[in-house]
């Protein structure tokens, strides 16, 4: 018996390594091949949601012939979800359950009515089960005769019609007043505007009345409305963001509008949730909820041009030579691409590849050389440049700030 443990901790303990390699590095491995020590050690230096000591723990407590195969199928179902990888962030899955908006505390309190209702139908109904299964199960001393048959009780099926047809009336009033609530809300004179505009596979924001284009990482402020209007670049998306909001889709050549209204400050994460292609698990987002001043610092530092240093002049000049400016953009430089996000402010963001990477310049070296080695089916080619190459641009894109 502790043998059969010891291999059922030694089992997860590989799985969850080889699956969390594969979630880093964005390529497929096989199941039980312990990563390199080197690999072992960058996935160390990154914070998951599952560990292996915790799988391991529910295996030795709960090991037994009978229970084994339900283990093994509760922990493959759940394992692809627990182990998504939102930029290998300290930070708890988004949870629908933890509403921090006006619109997701709506959502959360119409959730909590809806599944008490329903709760209170599943123990009636399974009460009533229970107690018929118990009260008329078959004995020892029954004489097997048919007991008496009712053909039809009018009070009975008032009661199974009109309690339903009442229920279901409540639940469709309710929904329909968060639903308007929720789309019909007038916009405060001091709203924030932005636009979202989804593309394969990243998000580009907007900022209108402050003339700041970014991506990615979506700045808003505490206790302020922001008025969200969604657009696609090419096919349909869904923005989400389980703490602030509902599911609002971008829909090509149909505008849509959503609004937040955060009322604490800190990092909430969500992710498209329309699929959109091959890398649409990995078309990540991330919404800082600043403080006043926090915001307006990060306003002023995004209306600056892009840093013009000229000890990484080499980098810039291999930018604006290489197919790079076709793409993307960078304020005061000649790349005025609009494909790719733009790059002006590049290094003050937490991640790169839409909240898949971390941004650091090992992995900006990494992601430049072949950006599908972190999303298979990216549409940014490698650009065929030589290691030294890729450091020289490296170094300016570290620049932008």
């Amino acid at each position: 018996m502790k043998g059969r443990r010891r291999f059922n901790a030694f089992v997860a303990q590989r799985i969850f390594l080889c699956d969390s390699v594969q979630h880093q590095r964005g390529r497929p491995r096989a199941l039980f091949i312990t990563p390199h020590k080197s690999e072992t050690h960058n996935l160390q230096q990154h914070h998951r949601y599952f560990d292996a000591k915790q799988m391991s723990s529910i295996m030795r407590k709960h090991d037994s012939p009978s229970t084994r195969p339900f283990l093994w199928a509760a922990f493959l179902l759940v394992k692809p979800a627990l182990s998504r990888a939102w930029a290998q962030t300290k930070h708890t899955p988004p949870s629908i359950f933890a509403p921090a908006s006006t619109p997701a505390h709506e959502i959360f309190g119409l959730s909590m009515f809806v599944l008490a209702i329903t709760g209170g139908i599943f123990v009636v109904v399974g009460g009533l089960l229970t107690f018929a299964i118990i009260r008329y199960r078959s004995r020892k001393d029954d004489d097997a005769s048919e007991p008496p048959q009712i053909y039809g009780s009018v009070q009975v099926e008032l009661a199974w019609t009109v309690v339903p047809v009442l229920i279901v009336v409540v639940l469709f009033l309710t929904t329909a007043r968060i639903i308007f609530a929720v789309q019909d809300a007038p916009e405060p004179k001091d709203a924030l505007d932005v636009t979202v505009v989804g593309h394969q596979f990243w998000w580009e924001f907007r900022y209108p009345k402050l003339g700041i284009v970014t991506a990615n990482e979506l700045h808003v402020p505490v206790k302020q409305a922001t008025f969200l209007h969604l657009l696609s670049a090419d096919v349909m998306h869904s923005f989400w963001v389980p703490e602030l909001a509902g599911k609002t889709d971008l829909i090509p050549n149909h505008p849509n509008d959503m609004w937040i209204a955060p009322q604490r400050t800190g990092l909430f994460l969500g992710q498209c949730a329309q699929f959109c292609g091959p890398e649409h698990a990995k078309m990540l987002l991330r919404v800082y909820v600043d403080t006043p001043e926090e915001f307006q610092a990060w306003v002023k530092d995004q209306q600056q041009p892009a840093v013009d240093d000229a000890a990484v002049a080499a980098g810039r000049h291999l930018f604006e030579t290489q197919a790079c400016t076709n793409c993307h953009a960078v304020n005061g430089t000649a790349a005025i691409g609009t494909f790719g996000p733009d790059l002006t402010h590049l290094a003050t963001r937490d991640t790169i590849a839409a909240g898949a990477v971390k941004n650091t310049p090992q992995d900006l070296h990494e992601w430049i050389k072949d950006p599908a080695h972190f999303k298979e089916g990216v549409l940014m080619p490698a650009m065929q440049l030589s290691d030294p190459q890729i450091d020289q641009l490296v170094a300016y894109l570290d620049t932008l700030k």
